[in-house]
């Protein structure tokens, strides 16, 4: 851990784990073996980050928030409160023989997040799935199937219902290209993904 992490006293944190400068651990939230954090990153009150979870720099998990490992995620992601990433594709406690289970009956599948991209409060992830980067799922979603970059999704099983932009604002389309209400950054959608358009495609849309 690095010293100029800060850990709240009634926080668990792994000796194992590793934690960037400038990181936060609060009240009550467990960290465990092995876990990466990278800088930056805040980890709200009683939030859970499992086993081996990889975090990029400038993450923010907030309370009550439960990552399982293998999860990974990339710079500046936003999990929100109660957001649940699972980790197990068919859940049972014990075997078909009524044994309860151990840690070599499973294998432990990730949800994978992109930069940029945030996580509703309330949502869950079921895992396997990737969410793409700048991507947002909106509060009290399950994602059930991958989320391209920069999709909008929501319900139960979540759809994507839109595209968003780098400060998470729904785009608007203008003949063709999709463009962002903050920054007036423009999109194209090809073949249900969506890509932003070259700086000199930027100009020309301008003019």
């Amino acid at each position: 851990m690095s010293a100029e992490a800060f850990t709240a006293d009634s926080a668990d944190v792994s000796e194992d784990a590793v934690l960037g400068a400038g990181t936060k651990v609060w009240h009550l939230a467990q960290v465990r073996e092995h876990a990466r954090l990278g800088r930056r990153c805040i980890v709200g009150r009683s939030a859970y980050i499992g086993t081996g979870v990889e975090m990029g720099d400038d993450c923010k998990v907030q309370n009550l928030a439960l990552v399982y490992e293998p999860a990974r995620l990339g710079r500046g992601v936003f999990i929100g409160p109660g957001v649940v990433l699972t980790n197990d594709t068919y859940p049972r406690a014990v075997n078909p023989d009524l044994t309860q289970k151990s840690g070599a009956d499973w294998e432990a599948v990730g949800v994978e997040i992109g930069d940029g991209a945030a996580i509703g409060a309330r949502s869950v992830c079921v895992a396997p799935v990737r969410i793409g980067a700048w991507a947002l799922v909106a509060a009290g979603s399950v994602v059930t199937r991958d989320v391209p970059d920069f999709g909008l999704v929501a319900g139960v099983p979540a759809k994507r219902i839109g595209w968003v932009g780098r400060t998470g604002r729904r785009l608007e389309e203008k003949d063709g290209v999709w463009v962002c209400p903050d920054t007036a950054e423009t999109f194209i959608e090809r073949d249900g993904a969506l890509s932003p358009l070259e700086p000199a495609h930027q100009e020309e849309n301008r003019a």
